[in-house]
């Protein structure tokens, strides 16, 4: 049977899920698995886009908290049971062996990808677990199509895959720098003023072929206020330590913001469905962009109902026949 880690059979329910409690290792008190569904709903749907009709980036706000108050070690504490249910869950998703899960965060430089990233997963297995940064395109990926190079990155069954940046670069940088367009080597008769809806109409049908093909696809958009951007771009200046997280192409970026947030806008308002949803979440705060969405991750495994898988009559009587070979041993 595939395992990632061992889980004590005390904590298991008679149907092979772990229990229906999720305790913290930091001294809170244990709550049920459901009571925690219902309450962290309320702090991602609002962010939950499943129908692309109308949306408007201006209607959700980047310093957002939904109310939720707390100091910072309150916030690593209901972080850390997050990732913790998360390792169990991911542990059966790995035995299982019949779904994967794609991870994809988009957003402007500074906005938190990476720290994100290192927060929320902290508590997984790397074994079942890869993540891929996309940067500049080599020579081999401009001689294929534009998606070529992220297909060959997609997870494999029982497993989380993460691309920090992705496929969707095609519809955000290049749309806004189109120099790039010109070097993908595309005929000319393609070259058209509808390509970049031609773009995002194949994304979603790719969206929706990988989702009938047991891959669960969560999409984030950390969405970060120009104004905490400039912050945190002067923090990355000011601290001789942070030094080197700062681009002077970082500045130049910033002077084409308005066309990436139209950019985000349509790739957000065409793509979006109930079994590819985007989550424009908060990055003004961290602590709270890093809740959402290690609640969005979980609320999602815990849907797929994720059990051990049960052996038959002939793998137990194979097991037994191991057991017997071991305890003769001298």
């Amino acid at each position: 049977m595939k395992t990632l880690r061992a889980v004590s059979d005390s904590n298991l329910a008679p149907s092979g899920r772990p229990s229906e409690i999720v305790s913290s290792q930091m001294g809170g008190p244990a709550m049920p698995r459901k009571e925690i569904l219902d309450q962290i709903q309320k702090y991602i749907h609002p962010f939950r886009v499943t129908n692309g009709k109308g949306f408007q980036l201006k209607d959700f706000d980047p310093g957002d908290t939904r109310g939720l108050k707390m100091d910072k070690g309150e916030a690593a504490d209901l972080l850390q049971r997050g990732t913790q249910w998360l390792a169990e869950e991911q542990d059966m998703l790995y035995a299982q062996d019949r779904w994967s899960l794609l991870l994809v965060f988009q957003a402007m430089d500074a906005a938190g990808k990476d720290s994100t990233i290192k927060h929320v997963m902290s508590g997984v297995n790397p074994q079942g677990c890869q993540v891929f940064s996309f940067k500049q395109p080599s020579q081999e990926d401009l001689d294929h199509d534009f998606m070529w190079r992220y297909v060959k990155r997609l997870p494999e069954r029982g497993r989380i895959g993460i691309f920090n940046r992705s496929y969707y670069e095609e519809v955000l940088v290049v749309r806004v720098h189109e120099d790039i367009l010109k070097r993908q080597k595309l005929p000319q008769r393609f070259m058209s003023k509808r390509i970049w809806d031609e773009r995002l109409a194949d994304i979603a049908h790719f969206e929706d072929y990988l989702t009938r093909q047991g891959v669960v696809i969560l999409k984030f958009f950390l969405n970060v206020s120009r104004e905490e951007q400039k912050k945190r771009f002067m923090k990355r200046l000011d601290n001789a330590e942070k030094n080197w997280k700062f681009s002077p192409s970082d500045i130049h970026e910033r002077k084409f913001w308005h066309d990436y947030m139209r950019s985000f806008e349509d790739a957000i308002r065409v793509t979006a469905s109930a079994q590819a949803p985007w989550y424009v979440v908060p990055a003004d705060n961290r602590w709270f962009t890093r809740l959402v969405v290690a609640a969005a991750i979980v609320e999602a495994v815990e849907q797929l109902d994720l059990a051990y898988p049960k052996l038959g009559a002939e793998q137990k009587k194979e097991l037994a026949a191991a057991r017997a070979e071991l305890a003769r041993e001298a």
